[in-house]
């Protein structure tokens, strides 16, 4: 038997998800997220950023969450199934997940914290480049780096958007954050970093005022940024639950033989 006794369903609006919520809901006794020993997510890889992000705002980042895919690509899912779940609960395996932390300071001097699980990114607002000064661990390593945007991606992270932007793809748990620029127009030939997790990074927007840019920590945007400072957050580890077969370091791995 499962040792997840209090469990709590949670599904994305989208009809597919709801209705296989609505399968599910006489099959246990379902608690709220608030009283749960396990969360079991129904939608995308979306939903289960929103629903992390939902523990971590309640200060709940130790209550593990087994998803089931009923979006699109669901790398952070599992295959949806009803009639074994609480076989594969008992035999599912758990991957730790630390996310990055994120105090962006705006122009007018406002801060605001913020987790992220997959990345953390600048973008330009408008027509004009985004121009940055990178230190990592206080000490500057690019004066200027004229671009589209940057990006610092996790290892769970590092098959998104970072991804996209042509970034690495790093093994889980190999306590790595990839640092990834944006359309990079200046230095043209930099290609981004692969940092230790222990590194501080912090990114100082140059010419806010002519040159806007906002700060985005996985779905949460702040507009108007002067300076973003970036850290690992150890004290808010989430945990997934995957079937043995599916297991997310194993896709992370995969992912590098796609073509």
């Amino acid at each position: 038997m499962s040792e997840y006794l209090r469990r709590a369903l949670v599904a994305s609006p989208t009809a597919q998800a709801q209705t296989a919520r609505a399968s599910l809901a006489d099959a246990w006794d379902w608690c709220t997220i608030e009283e749960a020993d396990v969360v079991i997510a129904l939608g995308g890889d979306g939903f289960m950023l929103q629903t992390l992000h939902t523990l971590l705002d309640m200060r709940r980042a130790n209550v593990p969450v087994f998803g089931m895919n009923l979006g699109t690509v669901g790398f952070l899912m599992n295959e949806w199934r009803q009639h074994d779940l609480e076989e594969r609960l008992s035999n599912a395996r758990a991957f730790k997940v630390t996310p990055l932390l994120m105090t962006a300071t705006g122009i007018d001097g406002r801060i605001h914290t913020m987790p992220a699980i997959n990345e953390i990114s600048l973008l330009r607002e408008t027509r004009q480049t985004a121009k940055l000064e990178v230190r990592v661990n206080d000490r500057i390593v690019l004066e200027e780096l004229a671009c589209d945007g940057i990006l610092a991606a996790t290892p769970a992270g590092s098959t998104a958007y970072n991804l996209s932007a042509h970034g690495p793809i790093l093994p889980l748990g190999s306590a790595m954050i990839a640092l990834t620029p944006i359309s990079a127009f200046r230095p043209r030939r930099w290609r981004g970093a692969i940092l230790p997790d222990k590194a501080r990074v912090s990114l100082r927007v140059l010419d806010p005022g002519k040159r806007p840019v906002s700060a985005v920590a996985d779905q949460r945007e702040i507009r108007d940024v002067a300076q973003v400072d970036i850290a690992i957050d150890r004290a808010r580890e989430l945990t997934l639950l995957f079937d043995p077969e599916h297991a997310l370091d194993d896709r992370i791995t995969m992912e590098q033989f796609v073509a």
